[in-house]
């Protein structure tokens, strides 16, 4: 069926930045835990071990739910819409990586040997795994033309499942 003016007009709109969509809800994601260490980074010095711990409690459960929602929701609909297997197996092992650090920060307490270095990299780790994502994989995923609107709302139901 031939594409008309108004078809693009809705498939344009459906796509706009302003609608929820995956790729946005997975964006907000990335702002919110940036913005965790970096609050991280300026108390970590200063900080009491328990105002620590609570945050880097916050971090660890954001990271954890927002990488399953990935591995479960997002990734799969990725690997089958765009041709960059080397990419999506590489999002794979970073995700290895950060929860084997998770791993490691949860069983430990501010003060102990390497705890702020942990969070620290894991900081570094999930920033280079952002840039990756925002500037490499979702422009592609935009191009491909998914349906973000509903894995939007594919990702949000996971997400309020995890969560409890």
């Amino acid at each position: 069926m031939p594409r008309t003016a108004t078809t693009r007009t809705r498939t344009k709109a459906r796509t706009s930045r302003s609608t929820p969509n995956a790729i946005n809800l997975l964006t907000e994601d990335h702002a919110k835990v940036k913005k965790m260490f970096k609050q991280f980074e300026r108390m970590k010095e200063k900080a009491e071990d328990a105002e620590k711990a609570e945050l880097v409690q916050k971090i660890c459960m954001e990271l954890t739910v927002h990488a399953q929602v990935e591995e479960e929701v997002f990734y799969p609909a990725a690997r089958e819409a765009i041709d960059e297997q080397d990419l999506m197996d590489e999002a794979e092992v970073e995700h290895a990586s950060a929860k084997e650090l998770i791993a490691q920060l949860q069983s430990m307490q501010p003060g102990d040997e390497l705890y702020d270095a942990k969070v620290m990299v894991l900081g570094e780790y999930v920033d280079h795994h952002v840039k990756e994502e925002e500037k490499q994989m979702f422009p592609k995923v935009r191009k491909a033309r998914l349906d973000l609107e509903h894995l939007a709302e594919q990702i949000k139901e996971r997400k309020e499942q995890a969560m409890q």
